[in-house]
């Protein structure tokens, strides 16, 4: 949560500083404060938003699949059998190299299947990723 919060931080001041800029050279210095403003509570409904989609994701490891949720306004529920995982993977981006973040996600055959778990920091996305791939063999083995 804290790279999301930082970017919409760096984002919102920088919009801000450029629309009130733009606004002082070309309207009046009460334009420009209206323009700051309204930036500014654009920044806020995106904190907003993001505080409540980091408390939204989730997953769960249960004994034949893995459940993963998600969704603000839209919520879903995704459950993984671990013998239809093809493979796991760990993905790192700059920004969450910077944060120290990592992003386990589960491909299976199925194409629409889009399960992925991201901020998890990189031991547990490790952790996570050996017992997935050991429990997808197991169960695709057993099959």
């Amino acid at each position: 949560m804290k790279m999301r919060l930082t970017e919409i931080g760096v984002v919102t001041a920088v919009f801000a500083v450029i629309a009130g800029s733009v606004a002082l050279a070309v309207a009046s210095p009460a334009v420009a404060l209206v323009a700051v403003v309204a930036i500014a509570l654009c920044g806020v409904g995106a904190w907003w938003f993001v505080h409540n989609r980091f408390r939204a994701w989730g997953y769960l490891e249960r004994a034949e699949d893995l459940e993963v949720r998600r969704g603000v306004m839209v919520q879903r529920l995704s459950v993984v059998p671990y013998g239809r995982m093809q493979f796991v993977e760990i993905t790192t981006g700059p920004v969450e190299r910077l944060f120290g973040l990592a992003t386990v996600k589960l491909h299976t055959a199925a194409a629409a299947s889009d399960a992925r778990i991201p901020g998890l920091d990189p031991v547990e996305a490790a952790r996570l990723r050996d017992r997935l791939a050991a429990l997808g063999e197991a169960k695709a083995a057993g099959l």
